[in-house]
């Protein structure tokens, strides 16, 4: 029962991000500072993620995404 819950839980490194969504570091990096791309979460002291769910909700809208808290 679990496993649905798994894939939504998923990080996804800087690399793999990239090639999702067709942008580059400095685009994800000034769409992060902009609000409009979701915030990278802290993996450990110099590496960082996006969540799988996160990315996909960029992804079902990119042009009108904001990031909500």
């Amino acid at each position: 029962m679990i496993e649905p819950i798994l894939p939504s839980l998923r990080v996804l490194r800087r690399p793999q991000v990239e090639a999702v969504t067709g942008l580059s570091r400095s685009a994800i990096y000034q769409r992060m500072r902009d609000g409009t791309f979701p915030l990278a979460i802290n993996l450990g002291a110099r590496a960082v993620g996006w969540r799988l769910a996160d990315i996909e909700n960029f992804l079902a809208s990119p042009t009108s995404y904001r990031v909500t808290h």
